[in-house]
């Protein structure tokens, strides 16, 4: 798990290397507001013109460039279907998140544009993100995932769906200003679905993301969580360390058990 706190340092220490930075490091997803619609929405490279990201719930991006026209937006049939997987995954984050925000983007395959049969492959991301806000700012937490996707549509009126899927969990406690856990963890997923239209595709790929981030969030859990409690358990001592050399040997462990996770 890297850190992400130390990408928005880096950022307004050398900001000439933001732009390089920020697009090959996973970041927590920053939220904007839908002026047309006032929903808050997600932004992340995939709806981004610019310093601009466009709203799921408009279309529109925001804030609001010249050339509209001119920015990337989804095909005609394709916007149909995006607006029908926001409405699909604001139920979904409603259920398994009790709250939070949801943001679905599509894009048009490169070689050619969704047709109204949705047979033409494309592909999209899927954000969620939740944060846990308390009395004190510093206390509290954040959970994003980022579901980037691509639907291959095949025979017999099958297609694949490849998933890349990154969480991204940053916990803070007030208390202790040592007690920071900040990290990302990413995975791959391709399975194969049966269709029957292109309203298909959303319920495949709800099933995908619901079975995905169910595998991840028992992976943090199980895991890194409890790795972590065992080291702190097992270099915990009630009794004083006899000698400084023998407290460095249990601080060099610990590293060197964290940096296996």
């Amino acid at each position: 798990m890297v850190r992400t706190k130390q990408n928005y340092n880096i950022c307004r220490l050398q900001p000439d290397l933001a732009e390089e930075l920020l697009s090959s490091v996973d970041t927590p997803l920053k939220t904007a507001r839908c002026e047309e619609s006032g929903k808050t929405y997600l932004c992340c490279d995939y709806n981004r013109d610019g310093d601009s990201y466009r709203s799921p719930w408009s279309n529109i991006f925001y804030p609001k460039i010249v050339d509209e026209d001119e920015a990337p937006h989804p095909s005609s049939h394709l916007r149909e279907l995006e607006i029908f997987a926001n409405q699909s995954f604001d139920i979904y984050r409603e259920l398994y998140y009790e709250g939070g925000i949801s943001s679905v983007y599509f894009w048009d395959s490169e070689e050619e544009n969704v047709d109204a049969s949705g047979t033409i492959g494309f592909a999209g991301v899927v954000l969620l993100k939740k944060t846990v806000d308390t009395v004190n700012p510093k206390d509290g937490g954040s959970w994003d995932s980022i579901h980037v996707f691509e639907v291959l549509p095949g025979s017999n009126q099958k297609a694949t769906y490849k998933v890349t899927s990154t969480v991204i969990l940053d916990i803070s406690n007030s208390n202790d200003p040592n007690i920071y856990l900040s990290g990302n963890l990413t995975r791959q997923t391709s399975k194969d679905f049966q269709f029957k239209d292109s309203a298909s595709h959303v319920s495949n790929l709800g099933t995908l993301v619901e079975d995905v981030e169910s595998r991840l969030r028992n992976l943090l859990q199980e895991v890194y969580f409890g790795k972590t409690k065992d080291i702190l358990g097992d270099i915990r001592s009630l009794e004083p360390l006899e000698t400084k050399s023998e407290e460095r040997e249990k601080q060099s462990e610990l590293i060197s058990n964290l940096k296996n996770l």
